[in-house]
């Protein structure tokens, strides 16, 4: 298990994007990452259901915090593949949790299986992701404003 301060660390260093959809890191485990987005009619299809880009921002959230965890202060990682599979629908109101669990953590990739589970404990997607490990030869350009 990590230490509370890393947890907060992790959590802190989350993307404003995710913390903009609502996405809430619930733990973290070098080898166990978990999240959940609280499912809104903001984040629906026109079905009435949680749109499949809302599940694949959770997932790729998820895959990306469990990669980083593993990797060295220097480095970074970026998503180069993912495959989803959606089983089922989560409604309106549910909380949609994301568990990433490694399937294969090298020194350039990390493979990611994450599974979402809807409020009744059934899966509702599988998602295969690959992570590219990375160093910035630049600096990233600080954000304007």
């Amino acid at each position: 298990m990590i230490d509370p301060a890393r947890l907060r660390e992790i959590s802190d260093k989350q993307p404003e994007f995710a913390r903009h959809l609502g996405i809430r890191l619930v733990s973290a485990e070098q080898n166990r990452v978990e999240m959940e987005l609280p499912v809104t009619m903001a984040l629906s299809n026109r079905n009435g259901v949680m749109h499949g880009g809302a599940i694949l921002r959770l997932t790729d959230n998820a895959g990306g915090t469990a990669a980083s965890i593993n990797l060295a202060p220097d480095e970074n990682t970026v998503t180069i593949e993912s495959k989803v599979n959606f089983l089922r629908p989560i409604r309106i109101d549910d909380v949609a949790r994301a568990v990433a669990v490694p399937v294969h953590i090298g020194s350039t990739t990390q493979i990611w299986e994450i599974t979402v589970t809807r409020g009744d404990g059934k899966v509702a997607a599988r998602v295969t992701q690959t992570q590219m490990t990375l160093a910035w030869k630049d600096p990233a350009p600080a954000p304007a404003g």
